[in-house]
């Protein structure tokens, strides 16, 4: 990208300010192939300051203070995973605008048929880094819910809000967004021997997690109550549509489509239940990153590149444009266009223009918050996804690696909000405090705890 083109993206857009779009352009410059190694520049050196010199003047420009900067990614090829959700934007647009390639990465960008593929192809080195949930790297880290234990990290959040929990369009005028209305339909078919189904995308994910949460703060027990399946997100309308399921969790655009078709109608947004939740991240295998560290951090700052492009509002057609291509999410743009401009048809006469739509940068989007990762644990405590409290500090920290992200931003000068233990508060008035995780993972009155 020239000077001029980062000129015109750095326009302010009606909801934000352009300050932390303007500190975030300053960028090293990109890194270049160069045949001249430091090790030949420091040998070169001792033999005198004219041949250190000439030996200067190819060095890549990306060399801050000449040869004692990084030597630029370990790995310069790198695969990444994607499902078709409007989320997987930040990898689809550093692969598409040239941000991974600025900072040395040839990068693929390999759409997953499923959330379990994905996790398989990163575990066995298919990938190297992906879009993911962010309770899935938690999950393979401690090997969970049928996950192979293998040590996952999230050094990036790659987006916040933006996901929806679709009913039927039978349930129109029955329930709003209150899950509470859902209580007597859900019991009514239970004792009828026709349990409710409603669906999620991964187990352990965010899809999950917004649906059992959302049904228990109806009084109502996803383990007990109604069936809860796994179904991927392209195939969520399609399933719905013909009657297998009575709601479902999922990414844009697969809420808006439904609605589009006549199938169904959003009950709540995510961000309707907890302003700003974290939701997808840029996960890498521990082992990757460890062998690795300059090639996560080189695409950590292409990401954050991408992640401004993208909150700047006059960029979200071209966005919907270039995500909406079959080999990403292979649906028309228009549908995927309106969310992310924060016009909300819930399908059922609620019609509103949301200032919390779907974030990439801004709000200090990107930076990976321990107690996020404390909030997952909480419920897979509350689900009986674990037996016994688990280790809420010493995972949180092992896979929420803010060194990596830290240490990127401060390679380009990037000034992020840092660390945050803030409580947060969901829609049903509780409130998490991240230092007392165990006992709010253990205060709710629907549960399925084990131990």
């Amino acid at each position: 990208m020239n000077n001029a083109e980062n000129d015109k993206n750095d326009a302010p857009d009606k909801f934000h300010d352009g300050a932390e779009f303007k500190a975030a352009n300053i960028q090293p410059a990109p890194v270049e192939e160069s045949g001249i190694s430091r090790r030949k520049f420091i040998t070169s050196t001792a033999m005198g300051v004219g041949a250190a010199a000439l030996l200067t003047s190819g060095l890549p420009k990306g060399w801050i203070g000449g040869a004692y900067a990084d030597e630029g990614p370990e790995t310069s090829n790198v695969k990444f995973g994607m499902i078709a959700l409007t989320d997987c934007s930040p990898i689809v647009i550093a692969h598409e605008k040239g941000f991974f390639s600025k900072y040395g990465i040839n990068s693929t960008v390999s759409k997953g048929a499923n959330w379990a593929a994905i996790r398989d192809a990163l575990s066995n080195g298919d990938i190297q880094a992906t879009h993911m949930l962010i309770g899935m790297p938690l999950a393979s880290t401690m090997g969970l819910l049928g996950s192979p234990k293998k040590p996952m990290i999230i050094p990036w959040l790659l987006s916040r809000n933006g996901q929806a929990i679709t009913l039927k369009s039978d349930l129109k005028g029955k329930v709003a967004a209150d899950p509470k209305a859902l209580k007597p339909l859900v019991e009514e078919a239970k004792k009828a021997g026709e349990p409710m189904t409603f669906a999620m995308t991964f187990p352990p994910g965010t899809h999950a997690m917004w649906m059992r949460y959302y049904l228990g703060a109806g009084g109502i027990n996803p383990d007990t109550d109604v069936g809860l399946i796994t179904i991927p997100p392209p195939q969520m309308v399609s399933n719905m549509n013909v009657g297998k399921m009575d709601g479902f969790c999922v990414g844009e655009p697969w809420n808006a489509r439904s609605i589009a078709e006549g199938i169904g109608f959003t009950s709540v947004t995510t961000q309707d239940m907890w302003k700003d939740h974290p939701e997808k991240v840029c996960a890498f295998t521990e082992e990757f990153a460890d062998q690795n560290p300059r090639t996560v951090k080189a695409i950590l700052k292409a990401l954050h590149e991408a992640s401004v492009w993208l909150d700047q509002m006059a960029n979200r057609p071209e966005q919907a444009e270039l995500v909406s291509q079959a080999t990403y999410i292979n649906c028309p743009p228009e549908l995927i266009l309106g969310r992310l401009q924060g016009h909300y048809d819930y399908g059922d006469g609620r019609v509103i223009e949301d200032p919390n739509y779907m974030m990439f940068s801004v709000r200090n989007c990107n930076y990976p918050q321990p107690k996020y990762a404390k909030w997952f644990l909480s419920q897979f405590r509350r689900w009986g996804m674990v037996e016994g409290a688990p280790d809420y500090e010493g995972i949180a920290k092992q896979v929420m690696r803010i060194d990596l992200y830290e240490e990127a931003m401060k390679e380009i000068g990037y000034q992020h909000g840092g660390l945050n233990n803030d409580p947060e508060t969901l829609f049903d008035g509780k409130t998490f405090d991240p230092a007392k995780a165990e006992e709010y993972a253990t205060s709710f009155e629907v549960h399925s705890m084990k131990g």
